[in-house]
């Protein structure tokens, strides 16, 4: 599948967080959502990004918008890595990869010489139409979520 472009409507996100409680994105219409993928919870890279979108979160939340971050480890994975970092956002689940390839962020990846399937690094700010309204394909954790929350700003103070 191809990355959504801004514009499209978002595909259909419906996946359970760490309680087993599903989060639908049809039920966040009328907020934005900052909807990011990445590859596994707890590692050096994954864990930047998330304490990042935390130590934001507040900000982010005053602005109308939330955060759902989205890899393939399951829920008690998700509960580990959230109470371990005290991360106030949705982190969701997607085992089967389904959402994860309906955005393009199921993609072929190499590492030492394997080649294998994994996610990639890409995060989807969705507007309260349910609409993208901005894609970062290629995403380093340093300073992600900055400059998620200032493409936030820049476009709820753009005239509609």
């Amino acid at each position: 599948m191809g990355i959504p472009a801004v514009g499209d409507l978002a595909p259909q996100v419906a996946l359970p967080d760490a309680t087993g409680s599903v989060h639908d994105l049809a039920d966040q219409r009328g907020r934005w959502t900052i909807l990011y993928f990445y590859p596994k919870d707890d590692t050096p890279g994954c864990t930047v990004e998330a304490c990042e979108f935390r130590d934001a979160n507040e900000t982010i939340t005053e602005r109308g918008a939330d955060v759902w971050g989205v890899s393939p480890q399951g829920a008690a994975s998700k509960r580990k890595f959230s109470e371990k970092f005290g991360l106030p956002f949705t982190l969701l689940a997607d085992e089967d990869h389904a959402v994860t390839e309906a955005y393009g962020s199921w993609v072929e990846k190499q590492n030492y010489g394997k080649t294998y399937m994994g996610t990639a690094r890409r995060t989807f700010l969705i507007d309260p139409d349910g609409r993208v309204a901005r894609v970062w394909e290629k995403v380093k954790p340093e300073g992600h979520a900055a400059e998620v929350l200032g493409a936030l700003d820049e476009l709820q103070a753009a005239p509609a």
